[in-house]
């Protein structure tokens, strides 16, 4: 496709229709608003030169490039302290809105290796199947069947969701 007006036309329309799509994508990778904007933004201009060679199934060509951005940054990130010169105040959280907004679940998909995070949010969030995902990550469909094992072992026992039920358990068990 020659780059004119009609590329643009079609890349414009993908981005108005697929945007919101891929945005969530971006934010259950990051668990940051601003930091998921700049995700796809970074992904989106990568796409527009790229867009040419798009065949097929543009929007999962444009997830692995979120993807793939996103794993190249948090190889590159480094997630130490940030200094400030006031220290937060030491309070205790109300457990009950957390409860209600799922909160304890985002803190413990936080505490997951950002690995396992990707797999969990790729089939769970995204509903990828195994061979998708790992096509998206560059891995094994046996890779993430053992990163999605290792990940739900780990949830299961967060101290965060200990008190929650398993709906996957059956009732006697419980």
């Amino acid at each position: 496709m020659a780059d004119g007006p009609g590329r643009r036309a079609d890349f414009d329309d993908f981005v108005a229709a697929r945007s919101g799509a891929l945005l969530r994508t971006a934010y259950l990778l990051t668990r940051d608003h601003q930091l998921a904007e700049d995700l796809l933004q970074t992904s989106l201009a990568k796409a527009w030169f790229a867009w040419g060679r798009v065949h097929g199934e543009p929007e999962a060509y444009v997830r692995k490039i979120v993807v793939n951005t996103y794993r190249s940054w948090w190889r590159r990130r480094w997630h130490g302290e940030q200094a400030t010169e006031v220290l937060p105040e030491q309070g205790e959280a109300d457990r009950t809105d957390a409860v209600a907004t799922g909160e304890d679940l985002w803190a413990a998909m936080d505490r997951l290796p950002r690995r396992q995070r990707a797999v969990v949010v790729l089939r769970y969030f995204e509903d990828l199947t195994e061979a998708q995902t790992a096509d998206l990550l560059g891995c094994s469909v046996g890779t993430v069947k053992s990163q999605t094992s290792k990940a739900l072992a780990k949830l299961r026992v967060d101290p965060a969701l200990a008190g929650q039920t398993d709906p996957t358990t059956p009732e006697e068990a419980r």
